[in-house]
């Protein structure tokens, strides 16, 4: 009983919450470059939020489901299609045993997570199942997944309808992220040494993620920002949406898989509220930073927390209802 990879994507890696704790020993956390995306599939499908999920980029693998499985895509919108039948995004879905997914257009995003009833029967490495790629430990084998390899699932549906099947309910999502591509930022330890046109710049220039982006790191095009005089700095910590200025002006925001120290200025530092919608923002796409204060970002992260705990409870209710019967649309769009 297992997903296996019939064609290989651009990068697919199972993901979940991330490897927290072990930074003081150069470890980073890895996890879901979208968090938001990881945990609303999760509760699509009916598992606890962090569980370890497939994340896919566009082009996306092709997939078949060797067993029945209830599964749920959340984040972008690669117009998923279960056997000639359109699967939504943010809806859960049945599929039977020797159906295949595939993905046909990059409609929306960057980054779209698979989820399953149950999750994968997948060993933890200090007690996570995300995939690092740099140190080769996680997920499956530590590795991208390539064609023939197999996801086990850790528990077979306890009803097995005959036929793919969507349900007729799907999570409203758009609270969940920030409006208008602006992201907010709380200014780094070393936005005071910018000059003053740098920081009005920070703030009123339309940037765009480079195509030189990963999981790692996005490249950041825009003008040239500048220190008020020149600065060393040693080694410092780091985190996911890091903003660095590097030697030459430009910035660099740090990403999931993010080294845990750097040496270059940290000018910005964007709300753990706001960073999933810059995980999903295409190159080229133009977006704003606003500078926000510590009370804004902790209320923001409230508010996305409770959010998805209604979201939770909502999606834990409908899935009580027998399969075989149509669901009605709890709260209307939960």
């Amino acid at each position: 009983m297992s997903l296996l990879m019939l064609k290989t994507g651009l990068q697919d890696t199972v993901q979940d919450a991330g490897r927290w704790g072990y930074a003081h020993l150069g470890i980073h956390a890895a996890g879901a470059a979208d968090p938001v995306a990881l945990r609303v599939a999760n509760l699509l499908a009916g598992n606890p939020p962090e569980t370890a999920a497939l994340e896919m980029h566009f082009p996306a693998p092709h997939l078949r489901f060797e067993q029945p499985a209830l599964f749920a895509l959340a984040g972008a919108d690669f117009r998923a299609v279960l056997d000639g039948q359109e699967v939504p995004v943010g809806a859960p879905a049945l599929a039977s045993a020797g159906s295949t997914l595939v993905f046909r257009q990059q409609a929306r995003g960057v980054r779209v997570y698979l989820g399953v009833q149950g999750g994968f029967a997948l060993e933890p490495w200090l007690g996570s199942n995300s995939t690092d790629l740099l140190a080769g430990v996680g997920g499956l084998h530590g590795q991208a997944l390539r064609a023939g390899d197999r996801l086990p699932f850790r528990q077979t549906l306890s009803e097995t309808p005959p036929g793919n099947k969507n349900f007729s309910w799907r999570a409203r999502v758009s609270d969940l992220y920030p409006a208008d591509s602006v992201f907010r930022f709380l200014p780094g330890p070393e936005y005071n040494l910018l000059d003053d046109a740098s920081r009005e710049q920070l703030e009123t220039t339309e940037w765009r993620l480079s195509r030189q982006s990963n999981r790692m790191a996005g490249a950041v095009e825009g003008p040239a920002l500048t220190l008020r005089e020149h600065y060393e700095l040693v080694s410092s910590a780091v985190l996911p949406g890091t903003v660095q200025l590097l030697p030459d002006g430009t910035l660099l925001l740090l990403l999931a898989d993010c080294q845990t120290t750097g040496g270059y200025p940290r000018v910005a530092q964007v709300l753990s509220a706001d960073l999933p919608g810059l995980a999903q923002n295409r190159p080229g796409d133009g977006f704003y930073f606003c500078l926000a204060q510590i009370e804004e970002a902790a209320a923001a992260a409230r508010r996305q927390r409770m959010l998805l705990r209604r979201l939770g409870i909502g999606c834990a209710a409908a899935l009580s209802q027998p399969y075989s019967t149509p669901l009605n649309n709890p709260h209307h769009d939960h």
